[in-house]
């Protein structure tokens, strides 16, 4: 019996360590990207965004609510 408890609390530690590091990287990438843009995006931050944007001007709108037919 006593080999299934010292299993389990491997599995608990294992999991337990697997969420931290997961977490931990996870958050790091998501600052990082952030400081980056930010420092090194310089006058071209929002370059693709105002590309996109013009080039989606004047489409027509999809979805929505339909209109009833009189």
């Amino acid at each position: 019996m006593k080999w299934r408890s010292k299993m389990a609390g491997f599995f608990i530690d294992f999991i337990i360590a697997a969420i931290l590091i997961i977490g931990i990287t996870a958050t790091n990438g998501v600052i990082l990207n952030g400081i980056g843009t930010k420092l090194f995006g310089g006058k071209r931050v929002l370059e693709f965004v105002h590309q996109s944007n013009r080039m989606q001007t004047d489409w027509k709108n999809v979805g929505g609510k339909k209109r009833s037919q009189k």
